[in-house]
């Protein structure tokens, strides 16, 4: 059976059994990455575009990593080193690239709605690396694929993420994400950073940390985006790290077994402390090596992939 989805615009449209299908196949692809020799000929003869309109380094090296160990041909373009930049449009730049005959375009842009119009658009197949304050896709599959390695399930897990909700599309794919796998989610940040309808999502909203710390089994961090942010949403950042950050006393406090997670890049001293970051709890870097088996899978699905093999 081959997946249904030519591309992937965000975790909004995936069923429950469709993130597990991903789930379950990235381990395999995930053992192609311990292998002395890390490549495979699965997408021998494709071409992946991978498109970067917003700076990128896990998201982007990840997805080069993944089109390479499954053989595939790969060239990135960014705003700064591409037409963009001399005041050409999006599409008129896809049209361009379209016409090279690409297999699979990876866009990352800072508006939503975009990547949308491009699988509409092109045939080839598009997935969101990205897109605005839309979703984040790939980063809530890896996310969860963590989660599941670390703690054995999703379901009924008590999942908490911390930070910058309004401006996160990490936030709104995970919700999406989690609340189809049977795990409960807790978002809490000040109400400045909540984004209007969040009461609508389906979730559990906090203004305070403290009393979510010893309750969840994952507490993920999220930065404070300050490149999209134009108001004084805190006083300063002493104050939100004092009441919304963690660290090592509330580290402490969270119950055994539960795990620190961050989709990066991590503000230390910010949302997280050193000792936070680096404890015996974060699995922050099984999620970035998690990323490229991941996105690995969703190259392969995307190209034609049988769903079942091994």
């Amino acid at each position: 059976m081959n997946w249904p989805h030519k591309d992937l615009i965000g975790i909004e449209e995936l069923t429950s059994e469709e993130i597990y299908t991903i789930l379950d196949m990235t381990k395999s692809f995930k053992e192609i990455s311990k292998r002395e020799i890390k490549k495979v000929p699965t997408l021998r003869g494709k071409t992946v575009v991978l498109l970067f309109y917003e700076p990128s380094t896990r998201t982007r090296l990840s997805f080069e990593l993944a089109a390479k160990r499954l053989s595939a041909d790969t060239t990135a373009l960014s705003a700064s080193g591409s037409s963009f930049a001399k005041g050409e449009t999006i599409m008129d730049a896809a049209q361009n690239v379209m016409a090279m005959a690409p297999d699979c375009i990876v866009i990352r842009y800072p508006y939503a709605g975009l990547v949308k119009k491009l699988a509409e658009t092109l045939p080839c197949s598009i997935i969101n690396a990205g897109d605005g304050y839309h979703e984040h896709p790939t980063q809530a599959l890896l996310d969860m694929y963590s989660m599941r390695e670390q703690l054995g399930t999703l379901e009924g897990l008590h999942v908490a993420i911390v930070g910058d909700i309004l401006h996160s599309r990490v936030a709104r794919s995970n919700v999406y994400g989690l609340k189809k796998v049977g795990a409960h989610v807790t978002l809490v940040a000040p109400k400045t950073l909540l984004p209007p309808g969040v009461d609508t999502w389906g979730v559990n909203v906090a203004t305070a940390l403290d009393p979510i710390v010893p309750e969840a089994d994952v507490i993920m961090m999220l930065r404070v985006q300050k490149e999209r942010i134009h108001e004084q949403y805190f006083p300063d950042e002493r104050e939100y790290s004092y009441f919304y950050g963690l660290n090592k006393k509330r580290v402490e406090r969270m119950k055994p077994g539960a795990v620190i997670m961050h989709p990066g890049p991590m503000n230390r001293g910010v949302e997280i402390t050193y000792d936070a970051a680096d404890s015996a709890r974060s699995i922050i870097l099984n999620q970035v090596e998690n990323g490229v088996a991941v996105r690995m899978t969703l190259l392969y699905l995307s190209l034609g992939g049988n769903v079942n093999v091994d």
